[in-house]
């Protein structure tokens, strides 16, 4: 039949596509269900257009240092918000067009509309509806309203932005990541709500190009996933930059003014209010489960979140899921790796399921962060006895070259068994470092291997064999 097929993947981002690939790799016929852009929210309003945005204030940031390089710049450094925005959009195109290719380069079909499971096996598909957001052109040669039918079914339809009683979205005065992504001019203030990792790369971004940023977060510290010890030298760079941070408090009130917003914040300290042009929601986002007719068919939730196994697998046989519709963490390349293991398992492989712990999270401000595996608190939490190896930026030959010396490099083993527990990042390209830890904790290292690797220099990776030599006595350049 023209409408059936071994695999139809529902949603084209990250996970969506890359599990389409690797299916018609393996032989099996298959098609993406999507309803807005192919690459998702990751390509085209969230990772990529993000890091070109702030790629544009790093060297923002440099130009204004030039001097301490021995270089001069004649005349004030400037910048011109509609063409930041312009590269932006044009990276994430040329990445949409990449997407559109490598369906067709595989034989992928796409079926442009919103799917919806009719019965096991059986997919209805709608014209899709409306959005505000601008889009990329749709592919060509696409598929649409009809009925489908596949073996195998995988729900990859992603997650959107989550609204507060009091902080909706308007598009105006009150931004998601969509309406940050597109400023048509920046603000001189803005408040962020949300210190994760989204909230603080905004508030670095628009710091960056001179907007008075306050950070809000209801817990104790910024980045809450992340080290406490990397979280507050994250927090104190921040303060330091003239970012203004309250933590363990929240939005108590919101009014609109002509010019922008008055914000009432309840801090442990007692009441604020904090005058911005705009607000910047970061809360979190929630997954897009809803309309796909899971429940019908008894696939088990969790407060939207579909329960999947280690290989992906729902409760009913022939549904699977991945990335963010699937819990945390909300991460692309989370999200891939499902997308990989899920269809090898459908295939008939053995992948390994995926061990989270070794999962890498990066975040893209100034300066960088990136961890993976334990914190220092979730090791002892977790029984273990943690010998803990630091090494700071400012001891490294090449951060000093490259005028970046603000930053640590700390690493977690088990002192029992040497095990290298986790990493914890803060600094210049931290987000490039942090996967030669991702791979030694894949391969079962200890400190053994680490400190007997040879690291080239002068390069920014020593800080990495350092900070591992310091665990056990051995730090070589502190």
């Amino acid at each position: 039949m023209a409408n059936s097929y071994d695999l139809i993947v529902i949603g084209g981002g990250p996970g969506g596509y890359v599990a389409a690939i690797r299916a018609a790799q393996l032989g099996l016929r298959t098609a993406i269900v999507e309803r807005e852009h192919l690459g998702g929210i990751c390509l085209n309003w969230g990772c990529i257009p993000t890091k070109a945005l702030l790629r544009s204030a790093d060297v923002f940031r440099l130009a204004k240092h030039a001097k301490d390089f021995g270089l001069r710049i004649d005349g004030e450094v400037s910048f011109d918000a509609e063409a930041l925005v312009k590269r932006s959009r044009a990276v994430a195109g040329r990445l949409n067009a990449g997407v559109e290719f490598l369906c067709k380069k595989n034989k992928i079909d796409v079926i442009w509309g919103e799917a919806a499971l009719a019965a096991p096996g059986e997919l209805r598909v709608a014209a899709p509806k409306g959005t505000t957001r601008p889009q990329f052109p749709r592919p060509k040669n696409i598929l649409g309203e009809g009925v489908y039918s596949a073996k195998h079914i995988i729900v990859a339809t992603g997650a959107r932005p989550r609204a507060l009683p009091g902080l909706e979205p308007d598009g105006e005065r009150i931004w998601t990541y969509f309406e940050a992504l597109l400023p048509p001019s920046m603000p001189k203030s803005l408040l962020v709500v949300g210190g994760g990792a989204i909230g603080v790369e905004f508030a670095s971004f628009y710091s960056t190009f001179g907007a008075q940023a306050t950070l809000v977060e209801a817990l104790p510290q910024i980045l809450p996933a992340e080290d406490a010890e990397i979280a507050a030298l994250a927090r104190k760079s921040f303060e330091k930059q003239g970012i203004k941070i309250i933590t363990s408090a929240k939005l108590a009130k919101l009014d609109k003014t002509d010019d922008g917003v008055v914000a009432t914040i309840a801090a442990e300290s007692g009441e604020q209010r904090i005058e911005a042009e705009r607000v910047i929601s970061a809360v979190g986002v929630v997954p897009n489960s809803e309309g796909l007719g899971l429940e019908a068919l008894g696939v088990k939730t969790d407060r939207g979140i579909i329960v999947i196994d280690g290989l992906c697998r729902t409760n009913v046989a022939g549904i699977y899921a991945i990335g963010d519709v699937a819990g945390p963490p909300m991460l692309a390349h989370k999200a891939e790796h499902e997308g990989v293991v899920c269809v090898e398992a459908i295939a008939g492989l053995s992948p390994h399921p995926i061990e989270r712990t070794r999962i890498p999270a990066c975040t893209y401000c100034h300066p960088q962060i990136a961890s993976v595996g334990l914190t220092e608190a979730a090791a002892k939490a977790a029984g273990h006895e943690p010998k803990i190896g630091r090494f700071p930026y400012i001891a490294n030959g090449k951060a000093i070259a490259m005028g970046e010396t603000e930053g640590l490099v700390k690493t977690i083993f088990d002192a029992k068994s040497g095990r290298l527990l986790g990493a914890h990042l803060i600094g210049a390209e931290v987000t490039e470092l942090i996967q030669g830890f991702v791979i030694a904790m894949n391969l079962e290292t200890t400190e053994a291997e680490l400190m007997e690797t040879i690291f080239p220099h002068p390069t920014l990776s020593e800080t990495m064999h350092e900070s591992a030599l310091d665990a056990f006595g051995r730090a070589i350049h502190i």
